[in-house]
């Protein structure tokens, strides 16, 4: 699959966060530019293409959603290896679901590359009435792990393309730092998926 032609660079990044918190919305939202309200859960793992340009170089991402419940871990940790850039997703909503953030940041610690960029994303920022954790908050946890920080909105939104954006950029920087300037890189290889239940929320 050598189309060396249509891009610079491939980055893989992983999506990872508690069931629910919106990670199949935000990568419908910045892949397709579409938003389905009803809920499905992602099987296992799945992921969607995008190309990109990022200063004058042609980017193709990789984005790997994966299930967030406990018995799809195994298979999701397995995926931390050779991803390049990290999305930690909670719901604004749920401070379950920012509360695991740091036992999802030690699962990166103990399984995925050690230079490997995160970026910590706020989800569902829409739901005014009902948000229970603060941006500040969010954004002093950021800090502490030293990962940038964004609300979103994959229902309306916000804040969504400039998310992937800024991660996508972070790892592509770092990328031309190491001297890997390639054009296709070798990645994971996927065992066929297409036939995953995706999941939907906000």
């Amino acid at each position: 699959m050598s189309h060396t032609a249509t891009y610079d660079m491939q980055i893989k990044l992983l999506m990872i966060g508690d069931s629910g918190v919106g990670k199949t919305c935000l990568l419908l939202r910045y892949a397709n530019d579409s938003f389905s309200p009803t809920f499905i859960t992602t099987i296992g793992i799945d992921f969607k293409i995008k190309n990109i340009e990022i200063d004058d170089k042609r980017v193709k991402l990789q984005i790997w959603d994966t299930a967030g419940q406990e018995r799809f871990r195994t298979i999701t940790t397995s995926y931390f290896r050779g991803a390049q850039g990290i999305v930690l997703v909670y719901d604004v909503t749920d401070r379950r679901s920012f509360e695991s953030i740091r036992n999802w940041i030690s699962q990166i610690q103990q399984h995925a590359d050690v230079h490997v960029n995160k970026i910590l994303v706020g989800n569902k920022c829409d739901m005014l009435d009902e948000k229970v954790v603060s941006t500040e908050e969010g954004q002093k946890l950021a800090s502490e792990f030293g990962m940038q920080f964004w609300e979103t909105s994959a229902k309306n939104d916000v804040n969504v393309e400039q998310s992937f954006q800024s991660i996508a950029k972070s790892v592509k920087d770092r990328l031309l730092a190491d001297g890997q300037t390639s054009g296709p890189q070798t990645n994971i290889r996927l065992t066929s998926n297409a036939n995953a239940t995706k999941k939907g929320c906000c």
